[in-house]
């Protein structure tokens, strides 16, 4: 007799397909090439990337002739435009060379160039995601406790920088007879962000993982669900610039469930 899966192993799966799906769209993280940070730039010219960017305190001012190929909002491009951070889909973004697209980003002031290529190495070679199939035990209730006020720590990331990383509270969870603590971000759809690591991680799993509680209720009452472990950005392109677990989110357990590793 065939025993049918559960919902929740279903919807796992249905998850899961669709993380690969998005990780190996054209512009999703694998077709990211390089991130440029234009200070390290002075003289405005970007590894192979056309034009002249220079940062200013509120934007990228962008100098090209029509004969660089770049097109700004789908038309060809000669002058000169300011930029804003792009913050909306990347093959969306306002600046394309060919299939590439250039995304502005700016982080604590300091303003970057993004390069996209549907065409990069590793988009090629992604062969797909290594993950634990559900499994109940992973899932147990949590209780987030905000922070009288938000929370700024300093963290390394993945490109060697320290950078801020604001949170905004705990969740607290049993697992494995344990009482373990996360500290989260809190979005703007009131859902959560932890970054961590367990006794897997390096050994099994990624360095660290993302994970997204959802939005707590009234009293506080979420799911710790890590059988949605997520690899971050940085495992998929080099060039993102990840946070690091922050002090306390190394938890002392290991978390077999979720993403583990690339294929």
């Amino acid at each position: 007799m065939t025993v049918r899966p559960s919902g929740a192993s279903d919807a796992w799966k249905q998850w899961h397909e669709h993380r690969v799906e998005t990780v190996s769209e054209p512009y999703g993280p694998l077709a990211l090439t390089g991130t440029h940070w234009l200070e390290d730039y002075p003289d405005g010219r970007l590894p192979d990337i056309p034009g002249t960017w220079v940062a200013e305190e509120d934007g990228v001012v962008l100098t090209a002739v029509e004969a660089d190929g770049l097109t700004v909002d789908g038309k060809p491009f000669g002058g000169e435009v300011r930029l804003a951070a792009d913050h909306g889909p990347v093959g969306v973004a306002r600046v394309a060379h060919g299939e590439r697209r250039l995304v502005v980003l700016v982080r604590e002031g300091v303003w970057g160039v993004r390069d996209f290529d549907p065409d990069a190495e590793a988009r090629r070679r992604f062969r797909g995601i290594e993950a634990t199939p559900y499994d109940p035990r992973w899932s147990v209730p949590g209780r987030f406790t905000p922070y009288d006020e938000g929370r700024t720590v300093r963290v390394p990331n993945a490109d060697g920088r320290e950078r801020g990383l604001g949170l905004g509270g705990e969740v607290a969870f049993r697992l494995d007879g344990q009482e373990l603590t996360l500290q989260v971000s809190v979005q703007g759809d009131g859902s959560l962000w932890a970054v961590f690591a367990d006794t897997t991680s390096g050994d099994g799993s990624y360095r660290f993982r993302f994970l997204y509680p959802v939005a707590p209720d009234a009293e506080g009452r979420t799911t710790v669900d890590f059988n949605r472990a997520q690899l971050p950005p940085c495992a998929f392109a080099d060039h993102f610039v990840c946070p690091f677990p922050p002090p306390g989110n190394t938890l002392s357990v290991g978390i077999g469930a979720g993403e583990r590793n690339l294929v």
